[in-house]
């Protein structure tokens, strides 16, 4: 696997930033790494890339300590973090410059910066001095920072911050074919991001995890409530549908479909067949609506 944490702990005097989290991510995988402000989010990415040393517990990159072989874990993690510091006197090319030799790729980082600068769109600004440019071209030029060297592991906090919906799409894109065969963890606030690139989904609050699932999974049986909207050939009632295990609340749509409120959609969509069978019931047409990863976030964590 590519990051295992287990019993991750920072504290801060009295104050428990991060309180014994454990998760694993393999190769292959974009997972959402969610949190009100103050959950430990930025805490817990600093102490897997060795910026911060935890107060407890471990944690390893392509099985490499943390702690122990630093420079190891540093080698294999690309790592934008939410302040993006950068050296505004220095131009974008003489940047990244920089930043290969210290990876020291030698010959290649010649050519390594160019594929950079087309990847992350930072070809029109690449003469400018990084002071110069706008936000969003700065957080470009801390993406292709991070993924300078190759490394097994992306760790991006708030990447897309500051990014216009165009630049949005092209990042978002980026992201995306990255994921194909690397790790990579994505902290944001804009959930429609995790829902448009994420496949699994960890949620933090007050330091602890609270939710850890596949996002699919998540929006089926999450906190709240999603619905089935169900249309049958003949009159049902409101009573008949409310006896259906599972059914919080049922609303009548027009003609004979209906709205049936649920926290366990799947169960309840077997269940609804069944009724339909027993009943001698038809079904014209049946369609889930998952949460909105927003609503399920809020719930977790109000």
């Amino acid at each position: 696997m590519s990051i295992a944490v287990q019993q991750l702990s920072k504290i801060y005097g009295e104050q428990k930033a991060v309180d014994a989290l454990s998760f694993e991510l393999n190769k292959g995988e974009i997972v959402g790494f969610l949190g009100p402000n103050g959950a430990g989010k930025s805490t817990t990415m600093k102490m897997i890339t060795g910026f911060l040393p935890p107060s407890s517990g471990q944690a390893s990159v392509c099985g490499y300590n943390v702690v122990t072989h630093s420079l190891e874990v540093r080698k294999r993690v690309g790592y934008l973090p939410e302040a993006n510091p950068l050296y505004h006197d220095m131009y974008v090319r003489e940047f990244l410059e920089f930043i290969a030799a210290v990876h020291e790729l030698g010959r290649a980082g010649k050519q390594r910066i160019d594929e950079m600068i087309d990847l992350t769109g930072l070809r029109p600004e690449s003469a400018k001095k990084i002071g110069a440019l706008s936000k969003g071209y700065k957080q470009r030029v801390g993406l292709a920072q991070a993924l300078l060297h190759n490394p097994e592991v992306l760790i991006l906090d708030e990447p897309t911050s500051g990014l216009d919906p165009n630049q949005l799409a092209d990042i978002r894109q980026v992201i995306k074919d990255l994921g194909n065969n690397k790790t990579v963890i994505l902290s944001t606030h804009i959930m429609q991001e995790v829902e448009a690139l994420c496949s699994r989904v960890i949620i933090i609050n007050k330091g602890k995890i609270i939710a850890d699932d596949q996002l699919a999974r998540l929006q089926q049986s999450g906190a709240g409530n999603g619905y089935i909207q169900v249309t049958f050939g003949e009159p049902v009632t409101a009573a008949e549908l409310e006896q259906i295990e599972g059914i919080s609340r049922v609303m009548q749509q027009e003609g004979h479909t209906w709205q049936l409120f649920t926290s366990r959609i799947e169960e309840v969509r077997k269940n609804l067949l069944q009724f339909a069978l027993i009943n001698n019931r038809n079904i014209l047409s049946l369609q889930s609506n998952s949460q909105r990863l927003e609503d399920i976030f809020r719930e977790l964590t109000k």
